[in-house]
């Protein structure tokens, strides 16, 4: 580690026959370590002959995000959530788009942030978030600390998601099914060699804990990141299918999702739009009754019709949701069909605004740049009110404080050509270009030049 971080006792961890070795078993790899040695992950170590953490709230700065951020369609539509991602993993995958903390060997320590179980879930409360994401590089290796802040988080009446490539054993899995309740999950292939040459990790396991928590009842759904030449040929997209559809059923979204060149997979262009279309075509004439396209700024490639009557229930543009064909309780308020969308909720435009605004930037959408990371120094004290306002009408507004430094900004429609961010103080926000919806930009080269409107 290149930071200081204090050790925590993990759990999932057995003696082996050796002297002085010991066997995590957390995620399928099962480590073996001698004293001072960490496992694979890098966060996860022996010390005084014991299996102890060492990321523990560690994490990057908590985000203010989107349900739809984390490939989730069906459950509480237009959420505000907060997002926090830890550091380390148990895959090394060649195209991670959050290469920058998964892999602890390219960390800057400067994006490092500490925080108490108690602190995530206040901070929660203080911003009204009422679901905590365990998102970006994967929660698989922050285990003890998802749990002991989920159950603080399930007593205070916040709801948990668990966004993952799942590379996991069986029991910590029994573990979170008592404290999360949304899963969205990742398949990176149905192709074994992939998994070993691509992710070096194996493909079973992820498949058979997938199973697990369908058989759990818990909300599940899936994605698969389409990646050029890699896993999107037709042959690849119908395994996939057909394994969702023999093993979940059709009733579980569905989500492909579009990649962005990264780490040491720079050598193609982004996934084309044709590519993600015809996956999604594939999928539907197999059955599954929804199947989304993530990173896709386009109207009508991740709306939800009513499976009776085919009302539009929710149209979706990036990040901006509309749940106008839902009643309250979750029927198609056109022929009364209950859908599987869960605790579906308005969305109303932002009425709240900034009397004085101190500062004001406007950012031109283009090219690639369809997202944002609005970040406020952690050094500043106190709180800052921002608003946003796209130039197709659609506002919001947030605060950010020390406890929740950013905030994600989207596109909010094709007619969306630019967005005008104001802020009460004299703050020095950065505006950061987020590349994928679940990519958490650290980089100084990712700050983008925006105009001034003072």
């Amino acid at each position: 580690m290149h930071f200081e971080t204090p050790r925590h006792p993990a759990r999932h961890w057995e003696p082996t026959s050796k002297p002085g070795r010991i066997q995590c078993n957390l995620c399928p790899r099962h480590c073996k370590m001698i004293e001072g040695q960490y496992g694979f992950c890098r966060v996860r170590g022996q010390a005084d002959g014991a299996l102890h953490t060492f990321n523990y709230g560690v994490s990057v700065s908590a985000t203010l995000e989107y349900i739809e951020t984390e490939a989730v369609y069906h459950y509480s539509p237009g959420a505000r959530i907060l997002s926090l991602g830890n550091i380390g993993c148990m895959m090394s995958c060649d195209f991670c788009q959050n290469w920058e903390t998964s892999q602890v060997k390219h960390l800057n320590e400067r994006v490092v942030r500490h925080y108490t179980p108690e602190q995530v879930v206040q901070t929660a409360l203080d911003s009204g978030c009422g679901i905590i994401s365990w998102t970006y590089n994967d929660p698989v290796v922050w285990h003890e600390f998802v749990l002991d802040t989920s159950l603080l988080a399930q007593k205070a009446g916040i709801k948990t998601l668990y966004k993952s490539a799942f590379y996991i054993e069986r029991e910590p899995v029994d573990e979170l099914l008592e404290v999360i309740d949304i899963f969205s999950l990742s398949l990176k292939s149905l192709d074994p060699a992939f998994y070993l040459k691509v992710s070096k990790a194996k493909l079973e396991p992820v498949l058979e804990r997938i199973v697990q928590v369908h058989q759990s009842n818990r909300h599940l759904e899936v994605s698969q990141l389409l990646i050029p030449e890699l896993n999107d040929a037709d042959e690849d997209v119908h395994n996939t299918v057909n394994w969702v559809v023999e093993n979940l059923g059709t009733e579980v979204p569905l989500h492909f999702v579009g990649f962005h060149p990264a780490y040491k997979y720079l050598s193609v262009e982004r996934t084309s739009l044709e590519s993600l279309l015809r996956a999604r075509q594939h999928a539907l004439d197999a059955g599954i009754q929804n199947c989304y396209l993530g990173n896709v700024y386009r109207d009508g490639v991740s709306d939800t019709n009513c499976a009776s009557c085919d009302n539009l229930l929710v149209s979706r543009f990036g990040l901006t949701v509309q749940s106008s064909g839902l009643h309250e309780d979750g029927r198609c308020n056109q022929c009364g069909k209950q859908s599987s969308i869960q605790l579906p909720q308005s969305q109303p435009p932002e009425n709240r605004t900034l009397l004085n605004p101190k500062t004001q930037r406007k950012l031109v959408w283009s090219g690639e740049t369809n997202s944002i990371h609005v970040e406020r120094p952690q050094a500043d004290e106190g709180f800052t009110d921002v608003l946003i306002e796209h130039e197709n009408g659609h506002r919001e507004f947030f605060t950010l404080s020390n406890n929740l430094e950013r905030a994600i900004v989207s596109r909010a429609g094709e007619t969306d050509g630019a967005v005008t961010i104001s802020w009460s103080d004299d703050s020095p926000l950065k505006i950061l270009e987020v590349l994928d919806r679940a990519h958490f930009p650290v980089a100084d080269n990712a700050e983008l030049e925006t105009t001034s409107n003072a």
